[in-house]
């Protein structure tokens, strides 16, 4: 394990502490997308089914572990705990317009067509999107709270420095996993105009504000 894969890791899991976080101290979910929370939720329990057949090590297990009960607190509180403080009028994208490409996705483009593999390049396809309904949502309410960009910043990082990961594993292992790899790059080139505003206004102590769709 490289020191990328830890500190992407890391950036992951502060990410989510830093929402769940922001959710619990000010005990709402306003401007925070339940149906991003669902499909990472699904992300994690798809990807880690491998936790009932193998063993890695005892870090890869509790990782996964961390990763899935902190995806399920954070849906649970939500649609449950705060669910009154949930906006789901602006939280309105339509999860099919994803899933159906990333089901298809997996069963033509896969590793090997065996369940377990199937699922876990399933989990892959729909990481690269999840973030989607999140952004959609800032862009149709205008603006984000501070507190949200710092979570997306970190999830973002997480992957610019898992790419790093394996551009590492490439030259050091001659490891190369194409659908990790194409997914991971495309999932953050979504972050790229993100990043961008982060550092010229979040980081400056401006509220982050987008142009509303058409």
């Amino acid at each position: 394990m490289n020191v990328f894969r830890i500190l992407g890791d890391v950036s992951h899991l502060l990410a989510i502490i830093i929402l769940l976080l922001k959710i619990q101290k000010s005990k709402s979910c306003a401007g925070i997308s339940g149906k991003s929370q669902i499909l990472f939720a699904l992300v994690f329990t798809t990807r880690y089914l491998d936790l009932f057949t193998t063993f890695i090590s005892l870090y890869n297990t509790v990782m996964k572990v961390i990763f899935l009960l902190c995806a399920y607190i954070t849906v649970y509180m939500i649609y449950v705990k705060f669910r009154k403080t949930f906006d789901s009028e602006n939280d309105s994208f339509r999860l099919e317009f994803l899933l159906v490409p990333v089901t298809g996705l997996s069963f033509l483009e896969n590793h090997s067509f065996t369940p377990l593999e199937i699922l876990w390049t399933f989990s892959i396809y729909l990481e690269s999107v999840a973030i989607l309904p999140q952004l959609f949502m800032i862009s149709k309410t205008g603006e984000a709270e501070t507190i949200t960009t710092h979570y997306l910043f970190f999830l973002g990082l997480y992957r610019a420095l898992y790419i790093a990961n394996w551009i590492w594993r490439y030259h050091t292992e001659k490891f190369y996993d194409q659908i990790a790899v194409v997914s991971g790059v495309v999932q953050t080139i979504f972050y790229c105009d993100f990043f961008y505003l982060y550092v010229t206004k979040v980081l400056k102590g401006k509220k982050l504000s987008l142009p509303m769709p058409v």
